[in-house]
């Protein structure tokens, strides 16, 4: 359900579970994680690109899965997907041709290029389901957005669409569906064609002052995360979700 792929200097890695939307599994983040890993240590690849099959990015967790098999610690495969994907020294572009939910969106903040469809959109329901930000969304969305629109996004965690996604600088260009993925390869090339030791020194020099800040953010978001989804709010929203019903919050 994740499709790995080398094609000269340029790996793409893709969720590949259309009929669930590219809802993510355990299985999947684990199988993610590795093939990440695999384009890190591969000498020939120059550049990732991350992106989902069919009409949709990712709708984020698969919840039947999630529940059964929730994160512990840094070897889960949610955790090892994470650090693998923060710790990248290699360029990687998104392109989102659809859905983006949760860590669907994310994930976006560890990417270096976000290309999306115009038909995209983006949520990051987290308070809806009775929890809290992850892979430090609560320290990236407000340097990328500003406090406000973060706060609006994360305290609500209502829908938004590719312009606006835009508009807050967490996309860099809105393209047709028809011409994202074109477009991407055509701005992976040119990425695979630059000397590679100087966009990963120019990577690392961007990210250097926010590196202890995601992973201090990361840390205590999991931590909460993990005791909010042990608390009535998160089961409530859960048991509504599968029911099709409207949470009730007390």
């Amino acid at each position: 359900m994740i499709r790995f792929e080398i094609d000269g200097a340029i790996a793409t890695i893709a969720f590949n579970r259309p009929q669930k939307k590219n809802a993510i599994t355990a299985a999947m983040y684990q199988s993610a994680a590795d093939a990440l890993k695999e384009a890190e240590a591969n000498d020939a690849v120059r550049v990732i690109v991350m992106t989902g099959d069919g009409a949709c990015f990712t709708a984020g967790n698969d919840l039947e899965d999630f529940l059964q098999s929730p994160p512990h610690g840094d070897d889960s495969p949610v955790s090892q997907f994470m650090n693998t994907l923060r710790s990248m020294t290699k360029p990687v572009v998104a392109a989102v041709p659809g859905l983006a939910i949760g860590i669907g969106t994310t994930l976006l903040m560890h990417c270096d290029l976000v290309y999306a469809a115009n038909t995209a959109k983006f949520a990051m329901p987290f308070s809806q389901l009775g929890l809290c930000p992850e892979f430090a969304s609560s320290v990236l969305l407000p340097r990328i957005a500003g406090y406000q629109r973060a706060a609006e996004k994360l305290l609500l965690g209502e829908p938004f669409d590719a312009h606006e996604a835009e508009r807050m600088g967490l996309v860099n260009r809105v393209l047709s569906a028809e011409e994202l993925m074109t477009f991407v390869h055509t701005q992976a090339t040119k990425l695979a064609a630059l000397p590679s030791e100087s966009l990963r020194i120019t990577k690392q020099l961007m990210q250097a002052d926010l590196k202890s800040a995601i992973a201090g953010a990361m840390h205590s978001e999991m931590q909460h995360f993990t005791q909010l989804l042990q608390g009535p709010d998160a089961k409530e929203a859960f048991s509504a979700f599968l029911e099709k019903r409207k949470p009730v919050f007390r």
